[in-house]
C-alpha cells in the first residue's frame, strides 16, 4: 500500500468515525438514562392501600381509550434510527403551528399512541381489578401489551394525555350512574374484540419479527408521507396510529372507511373532529362513539 493508497483510506476512516463519536456518546448517555429512570421506578417506595395519583388515573381508564405522548427523541434508548424516526416523525407528521389545523390540545407534537386494552386474566380477583389494564402499542421492541401504570410511571415523554371513549348509552363522568344492560354487554363485546386483537398482533410481532422493522417501517411511512408516496410504498404513515385504529375497527368502535383507513391514519388526527377536518386528517368512529375531553395523565417540563 502507497502513501497515496494510505492517506484515502484514513480520510475515509476518518468520514465514518468522526460522525459515529458523538452518536455513541449520546446513546450511552440515553440508556444510562433509561436504565437510572428504571430503576427509580423499580425502587418507588409504594405504601399498601395508599393509591397514588397515577393509580387513580389508571382507574378512570376503561378498555378502548387511546393514549397519546409527547415523545421526547432524545431520549429514545432503543437506538439511533428509533430517535431518528421520531425526530422526523416529529418534524413531518405533526402540526401545532397551523391555525387552520384545531385541535382538541394546543400544544404539544404527538407522534406515538397506545390503546388500552384488558389485563390477563390469572384468577377471579383480576377480573374485577379495576387497574388491570395493559397499553397496546407498537414500539421498536415489537408490538407490546404491556401494564398501563407501569407504562406511565416508565414514560419520560414531555406530556401523555388520555382520550377517554365514550360508549353510545355511557355516562362516565357520573360516578353512580348505573349503565343499561344493553351498554354493558356493549362494553363486554369490546373488550372481547380487543383481547382478541392482543392476542392476535402480540403473537404475529414475535413470529414475523416485527421488533426489526418498526424503525425502518416508521421511517418509510414518514418518507412516503412527506413525498406523496404512501399509497406506492405500501407501509403505514404512522405504525403506532396504524396499530390503534386498527384495534378499534376490531373492536366496532371505529369506522373502516376503506382498506387504507388505518394505514394513512397520523397520531394528530386523533385530536381533529371529522366533521371539520375530512376523512383524511381525523379518526371517525362509528355513530354513538365519540371521544370526550383530553384528560392530563402526566406532564414534564417542554424543553
Amino acid at each position: 500500500m502507497n502513501a497515496t493508497q494510505r492517506k484515502v483510506l484514513s480520510r475515509m476512516a476518518a468520514i465514518v468515525v468522526v460522525p459515529t463519536v458523538p452518536i455513541i456518546v449520546w446513546y450511552k448517555s440515553a440508556c444510562d438514562d433509561r436504565h437510572a429512570h428504571a430503576e427509580q421506578v423499580r425502587t418507588k417506595v409504594r405504601v399498601p392501600n395508599v393509591q397514588t395519583v397515577d393509580d387513580l388515573l389508571v382507574e378512570k381508564c376503561k378498555a378502548g381509550d387511546v393514549l397519546l405522548f409527547d415523545r421526547r427523541w432524545e431520549k429514545c434508548a432503543a437506538g439511533p434510527l428509533s430517535a431518528l424516526a421520531c425526530l422526523m416523525g416529529r418534524a413531518v407528521l405533526c402540526n401545532d403551528t397551523d391555525p387552520m389545523q384545531t385541535r382538541s390540545v394546543e400544544v404539544g407534537k404527538f407522534d406515538h399512541c397506545g390503546v388500552v386494552v384488558p389485563g390477563y386474566q390469572k384468577d377471579k380477583k383480576d377480573q374485577f381489578d379495576a387497574s388491570n389494564l395493559l397499553l397496546l402499542e407498537a414500539t421498536p421492541n415489537g408490538i407490546l401489551s404491556r401494564p398501563l401504570l407501569t407504562r406511565l410511571e416508565m414514560s419520560q415523554s414531555r406530556s401523555v394525555i388520555l382520550l377517554p371513549l365514550h360508549v353510545p348509552g355511557d355516562n362516565r363522568n357520573d360516578e353512580d350512574y348505573e349503565a343499561p344492560e344493553k351498554t354493558k354487554k356493549l362494553h363486554e363485546y369490546i373488550e372481547k374484540r380487543l383481547v382478541e386483537f392482543r392476542d392476535k398482533w402480540v403473537l404475529n410481532s414475535k413470529e414475523q419479527g416485527y421488533a426489526n422493522a418498526h424503525s425502518t417501517l416508521s421511517l418509510i411511512g414518514i418518507l412516503g408521507f412527506a413525498t406523496g408516496l404512501q399509497d406506492v410504498w405500501r407501509s403505514p404513515i404512522s405504525p403506532s396510529a396504524w396499530v390503534v385504529l386498527s384495534a378499534l375497527q376490531s373492536a366496532g368502535v371505529a369506522e373502516r372507511l376503506s382498506d387504507r383507513t388505518a394505514m394513512e391514519t397520523k397520531v394528530e388526527d386523533f385530536l381533529r373532529d371529522h366533521r371539520f377536518h375530512g376523512d383524511e386528517e381525523s379518526v371517525r368512529l362509528r355513530p354513538g362513539f365519540k371521544f370526550l375531553p383530553p384528560v392530563m395523565m402526566r406532564e414534564l417540563s417542554r424543553s
